[in-house]
């Protein structure tokens, strides 16, 4: 018998992938454990799909016949919080390293195996679905005037919603959450990320895009403070 998704009952999967081959190997595969699957051939029209009937996932691959494959992960963090992990034939580090930094969930080399894949989905699904029905029972955190509401996922400074992609949202709860604790960058990766290899500069990357939001800068912190060799730590009186 054929293993099935446990994280979520029918759970959506937008599969962006120009080869027809591959994509009619990938619906077989998908469609097997349980997804329902949607097909995309073109970034465009997978950002389209994306905003007009959000899936649960999507599987991306970065050869795209439009536009490359990064830039449609960037498009999509402009608009979306949705997963999205990245199919690549690219391997070497600093390629990895722009992936995540840019907004990818997980990635997975070609070649692969459907069973990888289908394993590899229900991991990132199981990180980012649980999350949010633990947030819907955690109460608003409110840190001077920085408000964070779990369940709706939004955070405001001042009244003013902060336009934070999925992933700064949760640095920034999971800090707010424990405000005036200096926590170091391996405690976030492990909490926050969940990922089996993480660079620390992707911390970094998405502290300065939230000081940026913030309108804070690393020299005159308000709220957030590196504390050099140690961590960073959300100060409850700014």
């Amino acid at each position: 018998m054929t293993d099935r998704l446990t994280c979520l009952p029918m759970a959506s999967v937008l599969v962006v992938e120009d080869d027809p081959v591959i994509r009619a190997a990938l619906i077989e595969v998908l469609t097997g454990h349980g997804y329902a699957v949607k097909t995309a051939h073109q970034g465009f029209e997978a950002l389209r799909d994306i905003t007009q009937s959000p899936p649960d996932i999507v599987v991306l691959d970065l050869g795209l016949p439009d536009i490359d494959g990064l830039d449609v992960l960037r498009m999509i963090r402009g608009v979306s919080r949705v997963p999205v992990l990245v199919a690549t034939a690219r391997d070497d580090d600093t390629e990895i390293i722009r992936l995540l930094n840019a907004g990818a969930d997980d990635y997975m080399v070609k070649p692969f195996s459907g069973g990888q894949l289908a394993a590899r989905l229900a991991a990132v699904l199981r990180r980012s679905v649980p999350a949010g029905v633990r947030d819907a029972r955690r109460p608003v955190v409110q840190v001077a005037d920085l408000r964070i509401d779990p369940t709706a996922r939004t955070a405001h400074l001042g009244g003013r919603e902060l336009p934070l992609t999925r992933r700064e949202f949760d640095l920034l709860a999971y800090l707010a959450a424990n405000a005036d604790q200096v926590i170091s960058r391996q405690r976030i990766l492990a909490e926050v990320w969940q990922q089996p290899y993480v660079e620390d500069q992707t911390v970094d990357v998405h502290l300065s895009a939230l000081r940026r939001k913030m309108g804070e800068q690393a020299r005159k912190p308000r709220y957030l403070h590196t504390v050099r060799g140690i961590g960073i730590k959300l100060v409850s009186s700014p």
